[in-house]
């Protein structure tokens, strides 16, 4: 029964192996378009002319939800943009229920009185959360082009001008530009979020860009054709991430998405456990649903056999922390079997290559493609720091984040949980909590404190045992929930 037992377990672990594996290999195909891009120049910064005498409407959406803290300063921001006035509709779509809807309506006359053509837009019923409040002011907008930015971003004045002109290419159907951190140095919680989010926003999605594969609207920062969202069916909101599901039916219909690496458009980073853990729930649950939602879709179309596979492993890949909670998990008895089972542990050779890949895709996208005038010791220093911390925590997120994989494709009904955002830019702001904060301590939570302990007993293990090889990876695990479960409950404690 051991032997049984021990080999079903280590079935369960290469399998989940590949399955990560698979995931890495594809980032680093990513890079591969990436660099090469970069290296024949086939996808420079070149813009075409924007055309000054005959300048386009353009209609600026802003979904709000209960921003207190940000919304004068989005407000502010907006009305500071580097295009005529006469030619720009602002849509201040706010569904809140706190103080946020009376600071939205005096910022709007304000600005009305200033000439601007600015509007509120409040819906008692928040049917459908954000896609709902997109769909329903679908029907008073005036712009060809409709620019949405959600209530913590930051645009240059000159965003309007840098994006537009790529629509000169009829094709062209979104234009999304890349996400910049204005808060990345207030913990080391913002440091690490912005270290994965620059690997979305350069290897990911210009790679996918450059090879000519399916990519998304990031749900902000971004310009639509009018007349895209109105051939792609519109805004619905059966998935938690509208965004991507608007994107890919979009490019089904034939319609290209352009990214801009080179346009930062800042934004505020969840500064606290709760924020970052209600983001990544609507983010991966919203993947899952989309994924169940459109994959048949996608294989039924004319779209060329590498883009189906490519848009299938993107739409699958809030599902790898399934896999990396499920190699966690078997990891630890599996280490106890290894001796008397007399398993050949080189098996496992063929998948340094993932290790590699994910290595060298991080490595480009915060050391090699960050222009932030540090200097390459510097930066180099920084990611071998970070990387590690990096890793801990995304692999002690893999239970959270599954939760929400699995309850997407279970069509469980949830609300759209707003992500909260308190104006945190410097080291030395403070967090204002309001009613955003939990005041009780999840299930989850309580699970990810008793990982720790599991993994815990990994590390004491592999000394028992003398099988060292699991132990980098139990102690990266083991200070990943603690420092999850930490957070968490000192969040709570304070609120």
């Amino acid at each position: 029964m051991l032997h049984y037992l021990g080999y079903f377990i280590l079935t369960i672990y290469i399998g989940a192996l590949v399955f990560v594996s698979v995931f890495c290999v594809m980032q680093l195909h990513l890079l591969a378009h990436y660099f090469w891009s970069k290296l024949s120049n086939n996808k420079g910064h070149l813009v075409p002319g924007l055309d000054l005498d005959n300048l386009p409407i353009v209609t600026i959406q802003l979904p709000i939800f209960n921003e207190q803290f940000v919304v004068e300063r989005l407000l502010a921001n907006i009305t500071q943009l580097d295009y005529p006035k006469e030619l720009i509709q602002i849509q201040v779509l706010d569904d809140s229920t706190d103080d946020t809807l009376e600071l939205s309506k005096r910022e709007v006359a304000k600005y009305k009185a200033q000439g601007y053509d600015i509007e509120l837009l409040h819906r008692v019923d928040r049917t459908g959360y954000k896609a709902g409040a997109l769909k329903a002011a679908m029907s008073s907008v005036k712009g060809e082009f409709i620019v949405i930015f959600d209530a913590d971003f930051l645009p240059s004045a000159d965003f309007i001008k840098n994006t537009l002109p790529h629509f000169s290419n009829p094709q062209i159907g979104v234009v999304q530009t890349r996400w910049g951190h204005i808060n990345e140095t207030y913990s080391l919680l913002t440091r690490l979020q912005a270290f994965q989010l620059n690997v979305h926003f350069t290897v990911e999605q210009f790679g996918r860009y450059a090879g000519g594969f399916l990519l998304q609207f990031n749900g902000t920062a971004g310009v639509w054709r009018r007349q895209t969202i109105d051939e792609a069916g519109g805004w619905e909101a059966d998935t938690l991430t509208e965004d991507l599901d608007l994107s890919y039916r979009a490019q089904m219909k034939g319609w290209k998405i352009k990214f801009l690496e080179h346009v930062v458009s800042p934004a505020e980073l969840p500064s606290e456990m709760s924020g970052l853990k209600s983001q990544q729930y609507r983010w991966m649950k919203g993947g899952a649903e989309t994924a169940k939602k459109l994959l048949p879709t996608v294989w039924r179309s004319d779209l060329p056999f590498r883009q189906k596979v490519h848009g299938t492993l993107h739409l699958f890949s809030s599902s790898l922390f399934i896999a990396i909670l499920t190699l966690s998990i078997v990891s630890v008895p599996l280490m106890f079997l290894v001796t008397p089972l007399s398993i050949d542990m080189t098996v496992f050779g063929p998948f340094i290559l993932a290790t590699i890949s994910i290595v060298l895709v991080y490595y480009a996208a915060n050391v090699h493609n960050q222009h932030n005038n540090k200097s390459y010791l510097y930066r180099v220093t920084y990611f071998f720091v970070l990387f590690p911390l990096f890793l801990a925590l995304s692999m002690a997120m893999a239970l959270h984040n599954s939760v929400a994989v699995v309850q997407g494709f279970m069509g469980k009904v949830t609300a759209f949980i707003r992500t909260p955002k308190y104006n945190i830019i410097k080291s030395s702001d403070t967090i204002n909590p309001g009613n955003y904060m939990k005041r009780k301590i999840s299930l989850s939570t309580i699970v990810e404190g008793l990982l720790a302990v599991y993994f815990i007993v990994g590390v004491i293990g592999a000394f028992y045992t003398g099988f060292h090889s699991m132990l980098p990876m139990h102690l990266a695990l083991s200070y990943g929930y603690l420092t999850i479960f930490y957070l968490s409950t000192k969040q709570v404690r304070t609120a």
